[in-house]
């Protein structure tokens, strides 16, 4: 059963590695918050020209403070702790309805290669993102 939710697990990489899942959206908000904050308050204080200079120096501060962040979802995802493996396969099971396989490559194989069903593991794996990381 361990190897099923590792194929699974690889299939949900092979799909989070498409330009769609790219970046973490916490990461991305804090640094929008930095960045607008600064902004705002160089707006303020100095009119227009601190929009410009404020704004500026709080993307440099965001950029400082989330630099190194970043995780690829693909890393991510095989970082989860294997109780969230397990959530994750029994979400993308589902939608693979009596599907079989016997190793991950083929499971990728055969999901990239069906266009409905790429497209329910990914809104499955998109849910999963959105409710846990």
């Amino acid at each position: 059963m361990a190897q099923r939710v590792n194929d699974v697990i690889h299939l949900c990489c092979e799909i989070a590695d498409q330009p769609e899942f790219k970046n973490t959206w916490k990461n991305i908000a804090k640094g929008m918050t930095i960045t607008a904050a600064a902004a705002g308050a160089g707006g303020l204080l100095l009119g227009p020209p601190g929009f410009f200079v404020c704004g500026a120096a709080g993307g440099l501060l965001s950029w400082y403070m989330t630099s190194g962040q970043f995780k690829p979802l693909p890393q991510i995802l095989m970082e989860l702790p294997q109780a969230e493996k397990q959530k994750l396969y029994d979400d993308v099971v589902v939608v693979l309805d009596n599907l079989a396989w016997t190793d991950a490559a083929q499971l990728i194989a055969v999901v990239m290669s069906n266009a409905g069903i790429q497209e329910k593991v990914t809104d499955v794996l998109q849910n999963y993102i959105k409710k846990n990381i």
